[in-house]
């Protein structure tokens, strides 16, 4: 008999439902972007993202099974996003889950959000080959995962710093572009020359597998405005943001896909993976998939859809949580960090 679990995920900026069958066939996939709301502060406001998810959740969660064409009665679960993120918006998540399972007798399934990240792979190819490694790159996270089985992945390393997401993010508005910042920067640097300026890799040569992004920002604030921040912001002609733009995008990229390889190396991995809103990046990808060191090694790349936070990667997490019987009660709490040991999804 097939499984079928509603993925519900609201830990930062996204409302989002899914449903998913048996743990990768996903019937629907609903997903209510706040990048609108968000972009006159150029980040995230806790307060307004968990306002808009109050009023988003049981509407998304509503078309979800419409587009699924799913009873509640017909679930096996109802899994959600408990951890980490920002609490206000676990918070209502959690609150429309407990709702559906207590009203329906559905059990309640807690999922890591960025274990469900690296589960994803498991989702696209479930023969993965493993020992893996999973880089996850998002605006609130960046770190590389050894993935020992699906639904037990170890960190390995971490940024020390900013993620990647948020140093793409802060480079975008100090140029004056869009928000968010990633897609953003990836589209002004289309043109660009990579190396009209070179911007530092931080950490790029250390043994550890951790990451820092904080210098390259401020190498690109020092570059436009002095190392004593003496001159006023330059204004910049379409060919000076578009190398600069390039430039940047190439500094963070070559950073990841070098800490990737490093860890592949490092711990003998069969396999790599990607996750997490960076993952769209389609310079990122290329560079992956042409980096010497990963040669012979399986990569796999997730669709655009299960990259960017979404209730999909939640049910399929879920779904294997479920079958190991680890169900959570209806008094399940919120957390904003993630375990620390990062061993476990839920």
């Amino acid at each position: 008999m097939s499984s079928l679990v509603l993925g519900i995920e609201s830990s930062c900026d996204e409302t989002a439902a899914a449903v998913v069958r048996d743990g990768r066939e996903v019937l629907c996939n609903v997903v209510h972007s706040q990048n609108e709301l968000h972009k006159r502060w150029r980040g995230v406001v806790p307060e307004v993202a968990s306002r808009s998810h109050t009023s988003r959740i049981l509407p998304i969660v509503a078309q979800a099974l419409e587009q699924a064409q799913v009873r509640p009665g017909q679930l096996a679960a109802v899994a959600v996003t408990h951890r980490p993120g920002l609490i206000g918006c676990l918070l209502v998540g959690m609150a429309a889950a407990k709702s559906l399972s207590w009203l329906h007798g559905l059990p309640l399934v807690a999922v890591d959000h960025i274990q469900a990240h690296v589960h994803v792979a498991f989702m696209v190819e479930p023969a993965l080959p493993l020992p893996a490694v999973n880089l996850v790159a998002s605006g609130g996270h960046t770190a590389l995962y050894l993935v020992h089985e699906p639904g037990r992945a170890e960190r390995i390393g971490t940024t020390r710093d900013d993620a990647a997401g948020e140093a793409l993010d802060k480079a975008a508005a100090i140029l004056g572009l869009g928000y968010p910042g990633g897609p953003a920067i990836e589209a002004a640097a289309q043109g660009g020359d990579p190396r009209a300026v070179r911007f530092p890799l931080p950490l790029r040569h250390a043994e550890h597998l951790d990451f820092s992004f904080s210098g390259v920002k401020t190498a690109l604030l020092y570059h436009l405005r002095g190392n004593a921040l003496e001159r006023p912001m330059p204004a910049l002609d379409a060919a000076q943001v578009r190398d600069l733009a390039a430039s940047y995008q190439h500094a963070v990229v070559t950073t990841l896909v070098g800490k990737l390889a490093r860890a592949v190396r490092a711990v003998g991995a069969r396999a790599v993976a990607i996750g997490g809103g960076v993952a769209r990046n389609q310079l990122l990808r290329r560079r992956i998939a042409e980096e010497p060191a990963l040669r012979g090694v399986r990569v796999v790349f997730p669709p655009l859809d299960l990259c960017s936070d979404n209730g999909a990667m939640v049910a399929g997490l879920g779904t294997l949580l479920l079958a190991q019987g680890k169900v959570a009660d209806l008094d399940l709490a919120a957390a904003a960090t993630a375990r620390r040991t990062a061993q476990e999804a839920s």
